[in-house]
């Protein structure tokens, strides 16, 4: 079960997203609702709280600022930012604490659904990933051990954990994901990681990473109300220079160009 808390200032919000909630994951969560972000803050961490539909503009402590002090007490948590204002600076800032994602008012039902819904797989992966955690090697089999038949087992278990990983990161790519922070998770060193991810992957964390986000940039350099910049920032580049170089080594175009070409490439295809 999912503990789901609503932060917002006005009642009729709360009970709008909170009659969206219990009509679309009546079983999969219960909630918790907080007027203020001060209160979203003591009762996220007290109540530990997996998932925060966090209202920015609050008197008081706002929802950046909540949501900070959460973070520090409960990296874990996933906030989801609801904000009235369709400015770009509350979006990068929202990026840059980790949010997993942001909605603007009016919410809107199946937007917020779908925002939540990736939020839990998010929740899911890194249950399943700490749980797997136990069972990770701390060191690298030895060369004389690798073709033992005893380790068949061991070997079977590593390429799970694995492909445990892989699914994590495409869970969690826009966030600020790194073989430090997951090897954190599975208690071994980032080295150890590194070695085991292309053995059973084929590929390194870095390149399979960056992989996933330029991939997601391209969906959404699809809608040319996205600047280049709030892209970078929604599939995990603090900076947007890097991200540009990084698409463009990827994909041979700078973002600018790949939407322009995507964008001809479809009314051609409509003729």
């Amino acid at each position: 079960m999912i503990r789901l808390l609503i932060a917002d200032d006005e009642k009729m919000e709360r009970e709008a997203l909170a009659d969206i909630v219990m009509r679309r994951f009546e079983h999969e969560v219960t909630v918790e609702m907080a007027e203020n972000g001060r209160k979203a803050a003591d009762t996220a961490v007290l109540w530990g709280a997996d998932l925060i539909l966090m209202d920015i503009e609050m008197p008081g402590m706002n929802g950046l600022d909540a949501a900070r002090a959460v973070l520090e007490q409960r990296p874990e948590c996933k906030v989801i930012f609801i904000t009235a204002y369709s400015l770009f600076q509350y979006a990068h800032e929202a990026v840059h604490l980790g949010a997993c994602d942001y909605l603007l008012k009016p919410v809107d039902p199946d937007e917020t659904e779908a925002a939540i819904r990736r939020a839990i797989r998010q929740i899911e992966a890194g249950r399943r990933l700490a749980e797997l955690a136990a069972e990770a090697p701390e060191q690298e089999t030895a060369p004389e051990q690798e073709n033992d038949p005893a380790g068949e087992g061991e070997s079977d278990r590593n390429a799970l954990v694995m492909d445990h990983v892989r699914k994590y990161m495409e869970d969690n790519y826009m966030s600020d994901l790194s073989l430090d922070s997951v090897s954190e998770i599975l208690h071994i060193s980032p080295a150890y990681l590194s070695a085991q991810f292309k053995k059973y992957q084929k590929m390194n964390f870095l390149d399979c990473l960056t992989e996933l986000r330029i991939n997601a940039a391209k969906e959404l350099l699809a809608d040319p109300f996205r600047s280049a910049a709030e892209v970078a920032s929604m599939v995990g580049y603090e900076d947007a220079s890097y991200f540009a170089r990084a698409f463009k080594k990827r994909t041979g175009m700078t973002p600018t160009q790949y939407r322009k070409e995507a964008a001809k490439a479809a009314r051609e295809a409509r003729l």
